[in-house]
Formats: structure tokens, sequence, C-alpha cells
């Protein structure tokens, strides 16, 4: 990767991070975010905007505690899929009940040979509606992360997330969900052979590096998913509920960077 790009993100002033114009109060160390300075500036772009919580149910929490599921038998054929026939697949699919109330299954957006590749969750209501990852306050988010790295959804970016239908009620998606749709997934990383994975939340952090270790737990080391780099952060919708963990975020986004450019073995 370029070198200066990563000097000139290190060196952001924290209040540009989100496209925030105010400076910071005080001078801080390169490439470290404080939360007093992002939190004060982003309440007002975000104080009027009510975002829902992600609620597991019983049955799911109560699996987290529990030995992961077995991986679910993949479908016949997804591994010689191109992205058309991955598509109507993905389009058709009823391999778990979360097909019963979804208006369309949400695919993934993106640069198809795009080096970097960030997996969220699940749709949203937005999502459902629409049939497009990240398009609601959490999509707005996540495009204000990826342009403060001077990344660009279309580009340089593919958006996945762990399961293509929306959960009811906006829960989180249960483990044996995420197994269900778990082959769609692999395949899309087969098709777009990034060089980094970006984990947005603990749902596809435990989904993809297969620990059940808490986020914080996770941040900060590199971790790896099919023989690719992989770096987890915080999912955007948490973010705008805990605008002080956006420059742990900041950090995260770094980290990813600096990933991205280290010599491959």
């Amino acid at each position: 990767m370029d070198d200066r790009i990563l000097r000139e993100l290190e060196l952001l002033p924290v209040a540009r991070l989100y496209g925030l114009s105010s400076p910071p109060a005080r001078p801080q160390a390169p490439g470290v975010a404080t939360a007093e300075a992002v939190a004060p500036a982003a309440s007002a772009t975000s104080r009027s905007v009510e975002i829902p919580r992600r609620v597991a149910p019983p049955a799911a929490e109560a699996a987290r505690r529990a030995p992961a599921p077995p991986t679910a038998a993949p479908p016949d054929g997804v591994d010689t899929m191109d992205w058309d026939a991955l598509r109507a697949a993905v389009r058709d699919c009823r391999r778990c009940a979360l097909c019963e109330q979804r208006k369309q299954a949400v695919f993934g957006v993106g640069s198809e040979s795009g080096p970097w590749l960030f997996v969220g969750e699940g749709p949203g209501a937005d999502e459902d509606a629409l049939g497009e990852p990240f398009v609601g306050q959490a999509g707005k988010l996540l495009d204000s992360m990826l342009a403060a790295a001077k990344l660009a959804r279309g580009r340089e970016v593919y958006i996945a997330n762990v399961v293509k239908c929306r959960p009811p009620g906006n829960r989180v998606p249960a483990p044996e969900e995420a197994a269900a749709c778990a082959a769609w997934l692999d395949r899309q990383i087969d098709l777009i052979g990034p060089r980094i994975i970006v984990a947005l939340g603990k749902t596809a952090a435990v989904r993809l590096t297969g620990a059940e270790s808490s986020l914080a737990s996770l941040r900060g080391r590199a971790h790896a998913y099919r023989g690719i780099p992989l770096v987890v952060t915080y999912h955007p919708a948490y973010l705008l509920r805990n605008l002080p963990d956006k420059a742990k975020a900041w950090e995260d986004l770094l980290f990813a960077r600096r990933t991205f450019g280290a010599p491959t073995a």
C-alpha cells in the first residue's frame, strides 16, 4: 500500500474523522483518537436519530454460551457458482426460517474484485426494503468511516453480511441462521479474493474468527479467515449508540490499513 496515505491518516485530526469540522480541544498523539474529541461533535449530528438495538433472543443467548453448532451442509454446487448463479441461489434461498418474513434477500454490494471486504451482521428494515446492505443511518456512518480511511464503497470495497435475510424484530442472527448462510458468504469471499476482511461487530467477529470471545479481546490483532487477514471492529449501529467508541473504531481502521500493507508470507 501507499505508506504516504497511512501517514496522512495517522495524522488526521480526530474532529475530521467522520466529516466533522471543529478541531479537537487539545493536541493528541499521531494516530490516537480520544473519545472526548469525538463524542461532543458527533452528538450534534446524531441526536435526533433513534437507532434500534440488536437484541438477542433467549435461545440465541443460550446458544452463545453453549458449544458452537456444526456448520450446515453447503448447498449442492455452491463451490462452482459464478456471481450470477450465486445471486440467484441466494435470492431463492430457504435454508433457514429467516426467509419466511423477508421482503428480499440482501446479497451484497461493491467491487466484486475489491481488495477490502467488510462483513456486517444482517439486514435491517431499510436494507430489507431496498435490497442493499448498510443503507440506513448505520450505512451513512460506514460510508463516512470508509471515506475517512480513503476507501470508497464500490471501488476498493465490497460489503456483505453474515446472513442475507432480515432477522425479525431487529435481533441478532442466531448461530444456526449464521451457519445456514455460511456457504453463501464463503463463496462470495472466494469469488472476490480480498486482501483483507474487516468484521463489523461481534456477530461477524464470532462467525469469522470462530472464537466465542468479547469484541474487546478480538480487536487490535490480526486474525485470518480462509487464509485472508481479518481485523475486528465495532458495528456502525453500535457506534451510533456509543459515540465515544468511534475513536476506537478509527484505531481499528488504521490497524487494518497497516495489516493491509504488511508483507505476506
